[in-house]
């Protein structure tokens, strides 16, 4: 459960709260779903705030390759060393008047990327690169992005992340959100199945009327885990 924002001078995107739930399938299969809260903000004169519920996200990740380490968890489970994943989402609107007031995009909408993951070390990295297939009433989109951490003892999780988004229109006329930030996981209680989770970053381009460059973006929020082995299944 976690309470997202995205900023610039001109309008405002939040989720208050996004409830993000995820199931493992043995181990090479994770179940998703996510629905959240929305809330859009016209920043100037006149402005307005609007909220309602947002669109649901449904997918599946499959690990369809992998590669073990030598090192051993305390379950007894090895550690994945490199990994390969799709991941297939669907996004859809609910019967409700949230597209039309401008809360929710329009849908269906199909996500596809592709997920790599490899622990070297101290380090840990994983990227993707992905395209949404989108409605006629949205642009279709590239995505990308890279996350570089380390995971201290006892769980401590601090990592590096670079994201871009990026409309596919005609030239000149794309949209585009690319952002830096930094943030990471932490247990909070005895038992560790309770983690708090926090991310901060800024938009690496100048943000302008037309552009739909974030100035900011930010998260915090509670991770629950179900079965403490269950956390290696999530990476």
């Amino acid at each position: 459960m976690g309470f997202i924002g995205t900023r610039s001078p001109f309008q405002g995107s939040y989720e208050t709260p996004n409830i993000d739930v995820n199931f493992g399938v043995g181990n090479r299969l994770q179940l998703k779903y996510e629905v959240p809260w929305g809330v859009e903000e016209t920043r100037g004169t006149p402005g307005s705030v609007l909220g309602g519920l947002g669109n649901s996200l449904l997918g599946a990740k499959y690990r369809f390759y992998q590669r073990h380490s030598k090192t051993h968890y305390s379950e007894g489970e090895r550690e994945i060393k490199y990994a390969l994943s799709l991941y297939p989402q669907f996004l859809l609107s609910h019967p409700d008047h949230s597209v039309e007031r401008g809360v929710a995009e329009p849908a269906p909408q199909f996500l596809l990327p592709l997920e790599a993951s490899v622990n070297i070390g101290w380090l840990r990295a994983s990227g993707e690169i992905g395209y949404w297939f989108t409605s006629k009433d949205v642009p279709n989109s590239w995505i990308r992005g890279v996350v570089l951490g380390h995971e201290f003892k006892k769980d401590t999780e601090l990592y590096l992340e670079l994201y871009d988004q990026r409309e596919v229109r005609a030239p000149g006329q794309n949209l585009r959100e690319s952002t830096v930030g930094i943030g990471g996981r932490v247990p909070i209680v005895r038992g560790q199945w309770l983690r708090l989770i926090g991310m901060v970053g800024h938009g690496i381009s100048v943000s302008t009327p037309t552009n739909g460059q974030p100035t900011w973006i930010a998260y915090v929020g509670l991770q629950f885990l179900s079965e403490r082995k269950r956390r290696h299944l999530d990476e």
